[in-house]
């Protein structure tokens, strides 16, 4: 995570929460004069429509009070899904056994993906088996992990 949006999990992780939810994640993408941001939010008994729309009409309030967003940006508001971002080192440790697909800052053994089963975490880095081989892939060097559904 970016130190914005590190920011912004410490700025509006205690409003989600007050509303019986979590926050799964954040991106926050800086595009020139508009930029988005992306919360997903999460709870054991799943996500509604209208806990999005809960969540985003508070969020958006206290966003435009507080003002750590100085540009324009469009929020939106949703549940990590089936294919969900692994933002966290607990996340990841939470996802052993789940089918992954990392895409990398700089390539790591010739690849800039590896797409495998998540066997563990050790030491800021994140184990990936992918057929024979097995790949520890620091966590700095991951810029995006999703986890990719198994319909069985």
């Amino acid at each position: 995570m970016t130190k914005k949006e590190q920011q912004l999990e410490l700025l509006l992780a205690p409003t989600v929460a007050a509303m019986g939810l979590g926050i799964w994640g954040i991106e926050y993408l800086g595009q020139g004069k508009r930029s988005v941001l992306r919360l997903y939010i999460d709870r054991n008994e799943g996500i509604t429509i209208e806990d999005c729309e809960r969540v985003s009409k508070q969020v958006s309030e206290l966003l435009d009070v507080d003002g750590v967003l100085t540009s324009s940006y469009t929020l939106e508001v949703s549940s990590p899904g089936m294919d969900r971002l692994l933002f966290k080192p607990e996340q990841y440790a939470e996802s052993i056994g789940e089918m992954v697909d990392v895409r990398l800052n700089y390539p790591f053994e010739g690849r800039r993906r590896v797409v495998g089963t998540l066997t563990g975490l050790a030491n800021d880095s994140v184990v990936v088996q992918m057929e024979d081989v097995e790949y520890l892939i620091p966590l700095s060097n991951v810029q995006r992990a999703r986890i990719v559904p198994r319909f069985e």
